[in-house]
Formats: structure tokens, sequence, C-alpha cells
């Protein structure tokens, strides 16, 4: 016969949820005090980077936002897409963005505030926000 789930653990079930719960409000507490520490070694643009990830959260709801990349040669020369070629277009769209964030937030961390500055301007101008 096999023994409940709540039963495998060698704690009563109780003690052990009671324990879970402790680990889990502890690890919360840490998470916050190292949110705490991050923000007060802010980085030189750390709020344009902020600011800037707000706006695209807010964009979520709509459709045309989101990022782009250039126009392929095929569709220059009167190429109908395929479905694929869409989902692989706007994949490597959302990585190179990715990546564009990506370095302006390590920049940032770098205490190198042009860097990061030209770096951002790069991300914006991947992201439509409209």
């Amino acid at each position: 016969m096999t023994r409940p789930l709540s039963n495998a653990h060698p704690l009563h079930p109780r003690l052990w949820e009671h324990f879970m719960d402790r680990r889990i409000a502890a690890a919360l507490c840490v998470a916050a005090l190292g949110l705490g520490i991050s923000s007060a070694h802010a980085g030189p643009c750390s709020t344009k980077i902020a600011q800037f990830e707000l706006a695209v959260r807010q964009s979520a709801a709509n459709p045309n936002a989101g990022p782009f990349g250039p126009q392929s040669i095929e569709a220059q020369i009167d190429r109908q897409p395929t479905p694929s070629s869409v989902k692989r277009a706007q994949q490597r769209a959302q990585a190179n963005f990715a990546a564009a964030l990506a370095r302006a937030k390590r920049l940032d961390a770098r205490g190198n505030g042009a860097g990061c500055t030209r770096a951002l301007a790069v991300a914006k101008d991947m992201y439509n926000l409209q």
C-alpha cells in the first residue's frame, strides 16, 4: 500500500507546511533586500531603462506594438511572406531587441552612461510603441 504524498515527508504535514511557509517568507525578504541594494547601486541610465521597459509593458495590448526589423530583400521584390517566414522574422526581431536592451543594461551596470544611452537608443529604434 502506498502512503499519501502529504505523509511522504518525515515531518508532520502541518509542520512541513509551516516550515515551507517560513522558507518562502525568508526568500521573499532576501529578494526584497536584494532589490533595495541593487537600486542603491543604480547605473547612470537605470531610470531611462526602467521608463522604457514600463512603456514596452504598457504597449503589450496594442497589436501594432512590438519589435521590428528591416524589410527583407524578398519582400522588396514582391515575394509574399509565408507564415513560417513571418514567424522567423518576428523571432529574429524579438531576439535582436532583447540583445540590444541587455547590452544597455550591461553598460549601465558597468557605469558607462554614454554607451548605455547609445545602446538604449538602438533598442528604442527597434521597438514600435504605437
